[in-house]
């Protein structure tokens, strides 16, 4: 028999303890990186036991009648430790829809955690959301760099990195957070008539909570920043959460010889790099074609992140 317990402040010890030593949760599932917008959404996330002890955790909000896992976070679902088997996640989402329905929720909508997050075999979920007749409505391409074999660069690329490598451009770790953050502003205000998720305030903080995972690289000239790549670094992945670049950037490559550092120097023994997913709801495949051609200059392929919804 599953209980399920509705987090609360108390909980945050085991909450966070259970996450450092799960086989598919990051840094995002900690309850400090979780509640820096608590404001924006109602918390309802769960913890699971079973025989009196913790098998999984839920990070979830609630919305009217749905649940989301979670709605602040890239990717969600049922965080597990390496004891988790198919028929114990069985368990798990029965006593997850009976808890659910008697809170009066009438769907769940659940993202999953991509497979090139999970230390070891993490799928369980997967096969219990078809099991209770989930039904995919959603799935956004990522598109990752396998390290321990990269494929090569474009041949655009490599002479593009090759030309832009003769001019002198610094890259390094910075920890200007702030402009870099300003910076991709203007960047996404021009680009997309867009804003960044994070405040330059809300990163420079996190950053400051998590120096380990959340880390910054320029490409400068001169002292002045042309290019920059926020990394959100997990066990197995360096993610790409922030890439920008100046105009004059543009122009001399700047980015190309950072990301080409990154690659090659600073996570060469990663064992994914990822640029991130590469959508766009007005187009028609739903693809940000020019965008994840992009990334898949630098030997990047598809991944995909699925995103269900479960009936109550």
């Amino acid at each position: 028999m599953i209980d399920v317990i509705r987090y609360s402040a108390r909980d945050k010890e085991n909450w966070d303890k259970f996450v450092q030593e799960s086989k598919n949760g990051t840094f995002l599932f900690y309850r400090n990186y979780m509640e820096y917008h608590v404001e924006r959404f109602t918390d309802h996330s769960l913890l699971f036991y079973r025989k009196g002890k913790l098998v999984a955790l839920l990070p979830a909000n609630e919305t009217g009648r749905e649940m989301c896992t979670h709605g602040g976070l890239t990717y969600g679902g049922i965080v597990t430790g390496t004891s988790m088997k198919v028929e114990v996640m069985l368990e798990v989402f029965e006593a997850m829809r009976l808890y659910l329905q008697q809170q009066g929720f009438l769907l769940l909508k659940y993202k999953t955690v991509p497979h090139i997050y999970h230390q070891v075999p993490a799928e369980e979920d997967l096969y219990a959301l078809f099991h209770n007749d989930a039904r995919l409505y959603r799935r956004d391409v990522y598109a990752a760099v396998e390290l321990a074999q990269p494929l090569p660069y474009s041949r655009t690329r490599r002479w593009e990195v090759k030309k832009a490598k003769e001019g002198q451009l610094a890259v390094q770790r910075s920890y200007e957070f702030n402009l870099f953050m300003h910076l991709e502003q203007e960047l996404l205000l021009e680009k997309y008539k867009a804003a960044p998720v994070h405040t330059a305030e809300e990163m420079t903080w996190l950053a400051s909570l998590f120096p380990a995972h959340i880390k910054l690289y320029t490409a400068s000239a001169e002292e002045t920043m042309l290019a920059g790549i926020i990394i959100y670094e997990t066990t197995t992945v360096a993610h790409c959460q922030y890439i920008g670049t100046t105009t004059y950037g543009r122009e001399i490559a700047a980015l190309d010889v950072l990301l080409d550092w990154l690659l090659t120097e600073v996570y060469r023994q990663k064992k994914y790099f990822s640029f991130g997913a590469s959508m766009d709801p007005k187009s028609s495949s739903g693809l940000h074609h020019s965008l994840l051609r992009n990334k898949e200059s630098y030997g990047a392929r598809a991944i995909v992140q699925d995103f269900y919804e479960l009936a109550l």
